[in-house]
């Protein structure tokens, strides 16, 4: 199942966690997240890097229809405009919950925001998958989690992938047009030396692609579940993945180099940095957020 597929570094930001990769249409460039280096990071299609320091933590970033982005932040949901400076909490679904953080967060075939918080400490099972509409209400629709991560929608939207990277499960959702979900299963079960499953997508033929922390790889699944092809990383702790460029057929890779040690981090100097993969087969178009 290995596939020795050009990876290459295309931004060395050394990223503390970087996450969240979304292709931006309109922009026809990348945008990711360093949540704990309080960053975002946009690179175009010329190369061209840039930066922004954030005054909070961002787990995630989703353009919106009307013009910049709804983000999941340490406090809550946001509306995010780095270029004008702009950090407006809009929400604070989990003021009950002081530990926990927003974490990943994509945007369904409905364009319908979706969301997950963590226990900040990796201890607690206090985290929850939050769904927004385009009027900005936020709705509760799965609790329990250790470390949520995802989700992704499969190309009709009917099915929604969602992990708990903790407990190594990628869980399988059927998802109606109402935002409805139903039917949790586990999609795919990991052990020993797999890693974790971390961010992921879906690309145009339907299969699942996750990334897998501590373990060096990517990997793309079958929509049974199978396995279908390990894409071997240069660093340890890849983070989330989507894909972009103008012909969808560009894979971003993101990747983190908290936790790692300084001999180890000699081995794999691009740590946190973001890659470029040709996988071979395209993505899906990602709509924005339609609030």
């Amino acid at each position: 199942m290995d596939n020795q597929v050009e990876v290459s570094c295309i931004a060395d930001v050394k990223a503390v966690l970087g996450e969240g990769p979304i292709w931006v249409e309109r922009e026809q460039a990348l945008y990711w997240v360093d949540i704990k280096g309080l960053k975002i990071f946009r690179v175009d299609q010329a190369g061209e890097l840039s930066t922004w320091q954030t005054p909070l933590r961002i787990g995630s970033l989703a353009p919106r229809s009307s013009g910049g982005f709804l983000a999941g932040t340490e406090k809550g949901f946001a509306v995010v405009d780095p270029e004008a400076g702009q950090y407006e909490l809009i929400a604070e679904p989990e003021g009950d919950r002081p530990n926990n953080r927003f974490n990943d967060g994509k945007v369904d075939r409905a364009g319908r925001f979706w969301a997950g918080t963590m226990d900040d400490t990796e201890v607690e099972a206090s985290g929850a998958l939050y769904r927004v509409d385009q009027q900005l209400n936020w709705t509760r629709v799965d609790d329990g989690y250790k470390v949520t991560n995802g989700p992704a929608f499969s190309p009709d939207g009917r099915i929604m992938y969602h992990a708990d990277s903790a407990r190594q499960i990628i869980y399988a959702f059927d998802l109606d047009e109402q935002g409805e979900i139903s039917n949790k299963r586990t999609f795919a079960q990991f052990g020993k030396g797999d890693g974790y499953p971390d961010g992921m997508t879906v690309d145009a033929e339907g299969c699942l692609w996750s990334a897998f922390w501590d373990g060096w790889c990517i990997r793309r699944f079958a929509p049974s579940g199978e396995c279908m092809q390990v894409i071997e990383m240069p660093v340890q702790k890849p983070t989330s993945c989507a894909f972009g460029g103008p012909a969808l057929d560009s894979l971003y890779v993101t990747s983190a180099s908290i936790g790692i040690g300084e001999k180890e981090l000699a081995m794999q100097p691009y740590a946190g940095g973001l890659f470029l993969v040709s996988p071979g087969v395209g993505g899906v178009a990602e709509l924005p957020f339609a609030g």
